[in-house]
């Protein structure tokens, strides 16, 4: 039986544990894959300095977003609040007229069973304003605390990293099918390379095939053609993940996760460490800070999650205890990584691609499956997600450049047009490159560094003005990050120009 409340369904909520489990399945995707490749360009110590200070940043930021989120339910419930006040003003002095009456209790009615949802009611002398009952999405924040060139460098930014999460997914996709593919050569032998070894060249212009003149580059392209012809067209419609291709999606992800962590650990003992990189490497650094940024990225999606959460004065140490964990798990796969394997791929799959074998008897079969879902992870993974960030951006680029009021008297001709938008830049970029480090620094450096620092830093600034202006400063935000000096603010801005000049000096160097 549904739960009802005020003689309505409630909405679904979930446990701690739950919430837990949902917030790492957000942040832990496709960024972790180019952690092992990115940890051995930059050196292992140099490495874990960056990983470790970069997620306390994007920690503290995270609670910016919570407090934010707060302050908007809590501008809601005061505007709800004196919505009921007037409906109550105006149903005491119209009594005498019974059918005006009846009219106006409706209407309080009404406002009061949305206002307890809340909950917050007229009789209560303290308040509860600071909530996070209602889902307030980033744009919708945006627009509520920034004018209109802040709500629009939003969307600018927010759609380039759509853009670059979109090429991203297109490049690993259409890389791991040519990889399994195409025969796995080193230039000197076909096919006898130390099994499970990852020590392979991968030249675009070698031949897919021994007997074939086919590039390892066209095959790419071939399979990113295919790729977006397949997954484009989902743009057009407006599908959602289900609760079940979720969990789907979460089953795999752990299991290959584990494979990997598990596969490399038995390479370290049985045969020694066979990667030996550099402590520090200061020219790794560009795609070290775009790697971490993205890895740690969830703050786009989080007050999704925060929503239906059952006990939200938790969500501080829930999301503490997640950034702790997998703070943890992104080393512990990143460094059994770089030492287990003298080489390694920008997407960390692709160093378990299967090898021939003279003999097959049970084991050998086993592993070899073992590495055909492993080099195939990705396409399983990003292949559903692709859909879903396709509309997502194709619904921002509507939002920033069409009255959404109006949408339905613009022509076929424009709505046809940005879906088309959403898929065709991502293809032009992933079609001339496929090098995951440089998209993933590029996003990350960039978009990812407007998402995750600067954009909750200018939001959580202008919502506690503006609370304190309608509220005072009498009420206390419960949900207040616990970095609430402002010095912490200009702190992260800092850091972020600092970050985004340096990146770029060694770019472009």
């Amino acid at each position: 039986m549904p739960r009802l409340v005020n003689g309505r369904e409630a909405a679904p909520t979930y446990s701690n544990l739950v919430g837990f489990i949902f917030i790492f399945n957000l942040i832990v995707g496709t960024g972790a894959l180019t952690l092992p490749g990115v940890f051995a360009r930059a050196g292992w110590m140099l490495s874990l300095i960056v990983i470790v200070l970069l997620a306390i940043i994007s920690y503290m930021t995270v609670t910016f977003i919570i407090e934010a989120m707060a302050c908007a339910n809590a501008i809601r419930n005061w505007q709800t609040l004196q919505a009921l006040r007037q409906s109550r003003s105006s149903a005491e002095n119209s009594e005498n007229d019974d059918n005006a009456d009846e009219v106006s209790m409706q209407s309080g009615n009404d406002q009061v069973g949305d206002f307890e949802r809340v909950p917050l009611t007229i009789q209560n002398r303290e308040f509860h304003y600071y909530q996070l009952s209602h889902k307030f999405e980033l744009g919708e924040m945006a627009t509520l605390f920034f004018n209109e060139f802040g709500r629009i460098m939003f969307y600018l930014c927010l759609i380039v990293y759509l853009y670059g999460d979109l090429s991203i997914y297109s490049a690993a996709v259409a890389r791991s099918l040519r990889d399994v593919v195409c025969d796995h050569t080193n230039g000197t032998d076909t096919k006898t390379l130390m099994y499970w070894s990852g020590d392979f060249e991968n030249n675009t212009d070698q031949p897919c095939w021994k007997e074939h003149t086919i590039s390892r580059l066209s095959m790419y392209r071939v399979f990113l053609i295919g790729f977006t012809l397949i997954f484009g067209p989902f743009a057009y419609f407006n599908v959602q993940k289900t609760k079940y291709l979720q969990m789907l999606t979460a089953a795999f992800r752990w299991m290959a996760f584990t494979l990997m962590i598990c596969i490399s650990l038995k390479l370290l003992i049985s045969r020694g460490a066979k990667g030996h990189p550099e402590t520090f490497n200061v020219y790794g650094i560009p795609a070290l800070f775009g790697a971490c940024v993205y890895s740690f990225m969830c703050h786009h999606s989080l007050p999704s999650l925060l929503a239906p959460l059952r006990h939200k004065s938790m969500v501080s140490k829930i999301l503490s205890i997640d950034y702790i964990i997998i703070c943890a798990f992104y080393i512990l796969l990143a460094m059994t990584g770089i030492f287990a394997f003298e080489r390694i791929e920008d997407l960390y799959t692709l160093d378990f691609l299967p090898y021939d074998v003279a003999y097959i008897d049970f084991w050998s079969g086993l592993l070899i499956c073992i590495d055909y879902f492993l080099a195939l992870f990705p396409i399983f993974t990003l292949s559903t997600s692709f859909p879903i960030v396709a509309i997502t951006l194709k619904n921002n680029l509507q939002s920033l450049f069409l009255d959404m009021s109006q949408y339905e008297s613009y022509g076929v001709i424009v709505r046809l047009c940005f879906p088309l938008l959403a898929i065709i830049p991502p293809f032009c970029i992933t079609y001339f490159t496929e090098s995951l480090s440089s998209l993933v620094a590029f996003t990350g450096t960039y978009a990812g560094t407007g998402i995750q620092y600067i954009i909750p830093v200018f939001l959580v600034y202008f919502s506690r003005r503006t609370c304190s202006e309608l509220l005072g400063s009498g009420v206390v935000n419960r949900f207040q990050s616990p970095f609430k000096s402002s010095a912490w603010l200009v702190f992260v801005i800092i850091w972020s120009i600092l970050c985004v000049f340096l990146v770029t000096i060694n770019l472009f160097s």
